[in-house]
C-alpha cells in the first residue's frame, strides 16, 4: 500500500541540493508498489517523474506539477555469480557486495554515485566499464501502459550514456548482474586505487549532479591532436571530454550567481551554497555558447533537467 504526501520540497533529495516542491510524493521500495504508484498516476491523468539518488538531475526552481515516485534503497541479493538489486538500490551497494562475494566486473565502478534504475538507464560507467558490461537482464514496467517486460542485455540498446529506458517510456524495476569469479584482496584493491582516482579529480562531497556534460564526438581533427598531445591520451571514437573543452575556453571557476564551474574538474557545475536551478541553466547555456563560438563544439547537457517548461 503506497501512502501519498503533498507539496514535498525535492532539494533534500538531489545532489545539486537544489529544485521547489513536487505536488504529490510517494516512497517506494518494491516493484510492486512502484506499479501501485504508476497505476493511481494512470488514473488521476498525472504526470510522473522517478526520483532515485538524487544525482544527474536539476529540479526547476518551481518544482514538478505531478507525482514524484522516490525510490528507497533495498540491500541486493546473490544467486551463485548473479547479483539482483531493486531499482532503488544503490550502485554502491551492489558493487560493495560483490566485492565481498569475490566477484568480479563491477569494481571499476567504484564510487559512482545513485542508484541501479539510473544508472542503468544512462548506461553509467567509469575507468573502461559500463553497465552493458555487467548487466545481464533488467524487469521493466511500462509508465504508460503498465505492460511488465524482461529486456536482455542486448534489447537494452546500450550506448554511450544511454539504453532503450532512457527514449520509450519503459522503468527499470529490477536488475540481474552477470559477475565472474575473483579474488576478494585484488578487487578491494582496485576499488580503493578507483576511489582515489575519483577523489583526485572531483570533490565528492561538493554539491553538485555529477559529469554534467556527454562528452561530445569531435570531428575536427587538429582539435582532437590537441587534446591528445596535452594530455597524452588517446580520443575514443572522435570523443574529446567536455571538461578539457570548457578549460580550453577558461571557463574554471566561472560563475553565475550560486552556481560555479568547479575549479577541480570543468564538466562540473557546483551548487557554491545559495545556487538556484536558474543560476545553473544560466551557466550551462554560457558554457555550451562559449564552447560551441570558441571551438566549432556543440555540448549536450547529462544532467536532465525535471520541472522545467
Amino acid at each position: 500500500m503506497i501512502s501519498l504526501q503533498e507539496n514535498v520540497l525535492l532539494a533534500p533529495y538531489t545532489t545539486f541540493k537544489i529544485g521547489g516542491p513536487a505536488r504529490r510524493f510517494v516512497r517506494v521500495s518494491t516493484a510492486q508498489q512502484l506499479q501501485e504508484a504508476f497505476e493511481w498516476a494512470k488514473m488521476k491523468d498525472v504526470q510522473t517523474f522517478l526520483l532515485g539518488g538524487g544525482s544527474n538531475i536539476l529540479v526547476s526552481d518551481k518544482g514538478f506539477d505531478g507525482l514524484v515516485i522516490h525510490l528507497e534503497s533495498t540491500p541486493p541479493r546473490r544467486e551463485e555469480f548473479s547479483l539482483i538489486a531493486f531499482a532503488g538500490t544503490t550502485l554502491s551497494s551492489v558493487v560493495d557486495m560483490a566485492r565481498d562475494c569475490s566477484l568480479e566486473g563491477m569494481q571499476n565502478l567504484s564510487g559512482i554515485p545513485g542508484l541501479v534504475g539510473g544508472a542503468v538507464r544512462g548506461n553509467a560507467g567509469a575507468f573502461g566499464v559500463e553497465m552493458k558490461d555487467v548487466v545481464f537482464s533488467v524487469q521493466a514496467l511500462h509508465g504508460k501502459t503498465l505492460e511488465e517486460k524482461i529486456f536482455s542485455n542486448k534489447e537494452c540498446h546500450f550506448s554511450y550514456r544511454t539504453s532503450v529506458f532512457k527514449e520509450e517510456g519503459w522503468i527499470v524495476t529490477e536488475v540481474l548482474f552477470k559477475l565472474r569469479p575473483g579474488d576478494k584482496e585484488k578487487l578491494a584493491k582496485i576499488m580503493e586505487d578507483v576511489v582515489a582516482q575519483r577523489n583526485a579529480k572531483h570533490n565528492q562531497s561538493a554539491l553538485c549532479a555529477g559529469s554534467f556534460f556527454i562528452n561530445p564526438v569531435v570531428e575536427n581533427e587538429e582539435l582532437r591532436k590537441e587534446f591528445e598531445k596535452e594530455t597524452n591520451a588517446s580520443c575514443r571514437e572522435k570523443k574529446v571530454p567536455a571538461g578539457w573543452l570548457i578549460d580550453k575556453m577558461g571557463l574554471r571557476g566561472k560563475k553565475m550567481g550560486g552556481a560555479m564551474v568547479s575549479e577541480m574538474h570543468p564538466n562540473y557545475i557546483i551548487n557554491t551554497g545559495d545556487a538556484r536551478a536558474e543560476d545553473v541553466v544560466m551557466l550551462m547555456s554560457y558554457i555550451k555558447q562559449q564552447v560551441r563560438d570558441g571551438l566549432g563544439v556543440q555540448l549536450t547537457q547529462e544532467v536532465q533537467l525535471v520541472g522545467f517548461d
